[in-house]
């Protein structure tokens, strides 16, 4: 049986809430020193590696700054932080609606996302309530994508995490979502939507392609008026875009979607006018830790429901 590496505490603090990149140095390779390989693997240039080096800002475990000269060594690790990019503060504030020594439950707002990923760092839910709450170790059981609101679990110590993650990879964790869109007089309702859900790396938009169905969900009308409708859905699995590739399958596409059904987006940062209408309103699970049954509730509004005029005017309360 093959040993797993056991990975080293960080030498570096977060930075604004977020994690030093940690490299693992491949057990295979012809690279004479760590720069050699940080320059093949991560750069674009190798002066962006020499002036990080210059400046002692990628250590060893032990803390101690690597030099252009210090000697490849496979198998170990080096860290360093990222230069952050130029983010747009999204100006709506991150609800705390459950906290205690295990847990913190967040009703998200649109437009910012869960976790650190690509051009959103610092401008991310897990950053923030990592400052504002002071809990360095918080980390997420889940995600919600970038332009959808409500509820997200995160966890708050490292050794339990997977114990809440196991809660939504198998299936024990009850949610619902709202959403507003078109109303369909044809449309039979309630009905359960099966189909297998393909995403391809760097394309914006997911696809339903032939084969055994990955996602299935429960589609069911709340109420309508004046050609708009409030449905309720409950995702059984959670594909990629799951709720919004179904919904607009069915020919009701979310309001506020740039993917589906035409690929308009991605929404520019700093574009706060019309979010999707798409609210993850109750999340419901027994604690994998404590035994505690928990059931939450987004306080959240769509506004396209609840002020229609302002949603299609700037879209910018939340």
């Amino acid at each position: 049986m093959r040993r797993k590496t056991r990975i080293p505490p960080s030498p570096l603090p977060q930075r604004a809430g977020v994690d030093p990149v940690r490299v693992r140095l491949p057990a295979a390779g012809a690279w004479g020193t760590v720069r050699e390989h940080l320059v093949e693997r991560l750069a674009p240039r190798a002066a962006v590696i020499d002036e990080m080096l210059t400046a002692g800002l990628i250590v060893t475990a032990d803390g101690r700054p690597v030099t252009p000269d210090t000697a490849y060594a496979p198998g170990t690790f080096v860290w360093f932080h990222r230069e952050p990019p130029d983010e747009e503060p999204v100006p709506f504030p991150v609800e705390v609606v459950y906290r205690d020594e295990h847990i913190v439950v967040a009703d998200k707002p649109h437009f910012i996302a869960t976790t650190p990923r690509g051009s959103h760092v610092t401008e991310t839910v897990l950053a923030r309530l990592r400052r504002e709450l002071g809990v360095p170790a918080l980390g997420a059981a889940h995600r919600l994508d970038r332009l959808t609101a409500g509820l997200v679990l995160f966890t708050v110590r490292p050794e339990e995490r997977g114990a809440y993650q196991a809660l939504f990879r198998d299936r024990l964790v009850h949610k619902e979502y709202e959403a507003v869109a078109p109303y369909a007089e044809a449309l039979d309702l309630p009905r359960t939507v099966r189909s297998r859900i393909h995403k391809e790396r760097g394309v914006l938009a997911a696809r339903e392609v032939p084969g055994e169905p990955n996602a299935v969900s429960r589609i069911e009308l709340a109420e309508q008026r004046d050609g708009l409708a409030r449905y309720r859905l409950l995702p059984r699995t959670g594909q990629t875009h799951q709720l919004r590739v179904h919904m607009s399958a069915l020919g009701v596409p979310i309001l506020g979607d740039p993917l589906y059904p035409v690929v308009t987006g991605p929404v520019p940062a700093g574009d706060f006018r019309r979010p999707l209408q798409l609210l993850a309103r109750v999340l419901e699970f027994t604690d994998p830790v404590t035994g505690h049954r928990h059931a939450f509730r987004s306080g959240r509004t769509l506004l396209a429901w609840s002020a229609h005029d302002d949603w299609a005017g700037d879209g910018q309360a939340q």
